[in-house]
């Protein structure tokens, strides 16, 4: 008996070993490959007139769609920063997902909204749709805003805008977001540039807003979250960004493009069966029956990232919010793997079948089954007296220090390459706190993963809750 332990046991450590180290050497592939993305981008744009687009008469059309529930706060705010996007032919579609407070009663005066007849073609399944409002006011033309029975998700609600999207193209954000006024320029230039494939998503960077200061729903200095959580998660949304969003982009593999803010062909996100309302997950699950649709359709097509932020979102300032938060990703991601699993090495889809599945199953689902797993069998190592102190010691250095590598290198070289912050100091400031994300951040993340697998398997209510919004217009005064 103590021989099988004891070869369970060595299985078990190789396994793990092998685990760790495959994963070092993606995130230094990973670096490598953003580099290469990002120095190309930016030789790209060094030549880039952003003017002949905006003046020419091809530019395509742009639909921005932005869901809102009970977003009063900051609603008039962000709706003005929206119509202030830098674009020739665009329409912004606001929709009231069934707001229990005064969201659409400040949007109908602010903006002189008068319910209007409409051909309401829903091509996707939705919540039915009680009203369409548009303005009197000629200098709200672009804006439409659709009030709807409220289906429990966002995906729902943004299905809704879908249908109802005049252009080839639109733009999902949400409504508490702040965009850069050239973000619809810059996510359209991989779709116009692009020689041979199609491309049916783009995404960029995005940010953290809680302490930038922020002038009229734009965002006029970026600082570092001065809280401690945000900060974590302006760090996490760097590395993931910079860092691995864009090498994944570099050789075609990205994973999803983020619900804040990504462009999508319609047509294919329509052929695809729009947002799944029964997914946690559902950017990520968007951007994976587009990539199945088109493999099996025989689209030739790219997903492409931009590294430069674009997008500002309020962060959960508190542990009991982002835990809603995690614990939401953590089960969509779950019943992603599930619900799309013929996937998983399945060479018919390409990239995605091969690299992006199996990547995303075996070190972004498994990583926290992983490490509890290995922490356990950690433990019991030293109780009985098996473990090899300075060996273990040495890899939890090495480990530690790895991560820290990681995370600096990807704050510095945005901040070299795009200079977001204003001064030297905060770019350190937030690099500091990569030594405490090893022992106070990132046994979170594992904890709250582990409770979204666990909402998964047991079939458990859950739902986004009270999302504590401090609204933008106290960002700037924190600033």
């Amino acid at each position: 008996m103590t021989g099988i332990l004891t070869r369970l046991g060595n299985f078990y450590e190789n396994t793990v070993f092998l685990y760790g180290a495959i994963l070092l050497i993606i995130y230094a592939l990973l670096a490598l490959f953003s580099f290469l993305a990002i120095r190309t981008h930016l030789r790209k744009e060094s030549y880039t007139n952003y003017n002949n687009l905006l003046t020419s008469d091809l530019a395509p059309g742009v639909t921005v769609l932005a869901p809102a529930y009970n977003e009063g706060l900051s609603i008039i705010m962000n709706v003005r920063s929206l119509l202030t996007l830098n674009y020739p032919l665009f329409e912004i579609v606001l929709i009231n997902d069934g707001s229990t407070d005064d969201s659409l009663a400040q949007l109908v005066k602010e903006f002189e909204l008068v319910n209007v007849d409409f051909a309401y073609d829903a091509k996707i399944k939705t919540r039915p749709v009680t009203g369409i409002y548009k303005s009197k006011n000629p200098a709200y033309s672009k804006l439409t805003v659709i009030d709807k029975e409220n289906g429990k998700s966002k995906a729902d609600a943004v299905n809704a805008g879908i249908n109802i999207a005049s252009f080839d193209y639109f733009v999902c954000t949400d409504v508490d977001c702040i965009l850069d006024k050239d973000a619809l320029l810059k996510l359209l230039k991989p779709v116009l540039e692009e020689p041979s494939k199609r491309v049916i998503a783009t995404g960029a960077t995005l940010r953290i807003a809680n302490s930038c200061e922020i002038d009229n729903g734009v965002v006029i200095r970026m600082k570092p979250p001065r809280q401690l959580l945000p900060r974590f998660q302006e760090m996490e949304y760097v590395r993931a960004f910079v860092l691995g969003k864009m090498g994944w982009s570099y050789i075609n593999c990205v994973p999803n493009v983020s619900g804040g803010l990504g462009l999508f062909d319609k047509e294919v996100a329509i052929k695809a069966g729009g947002y799944d309302p029964q997914s946690f997950g559902e950017d990520m699950e968007l951007m994976v029956r587009m990539a199945r649709y088109s493999c099996d359709n025989g689209i030739d097509y790219a997903i492409r990232y931009i590294p430069e932020t674009l997008c500002w979102t309020e962060a959960p300032a508190t542990v009991q919010v982002f835990m809603r938060q995690r614990t939401r990703w953590a089960r969509g991601l779950a019943q992603l793997m599930y619900s799309h699993f013929k996937m998983l090495f399945n060479p018919r889809y390409g990239r995605a079948g091969l690299i992006t599945f199996p990547y995303n199953f075996f070190f972004e689902l498994l990583a926290p089954i992983v490490e509890i797993t290995g922490i356990i069998y950690y433990i019991y190592l030293i109780v009985s007296g098996h473990v090899n102190l300075p060996y273990a010691l040495i890899l939890l250095v090495f480990v530690y220090t790895y991560s820290i590598m990681i995370t600096t290198a990807a704050i510095l070289w945005d901040q070299m390459a795009f200079r977001n912050y204003r001064t030297w100091r905060e770019v350190f400031y937030l690099c500091s706190t990569a030594f405490m994300e090893f022992l106070l951040y990132h046994p979170l993340i594992v904890i709250f993963s582990l409770r979204g697998y666990y909402y998964f398997l047991t079939g458990k209510k859950h739902t986004w809750g009270n999302m504590q919004r401090q609204g933008f217009g106290q960002s700037k005064a924190a600033g």
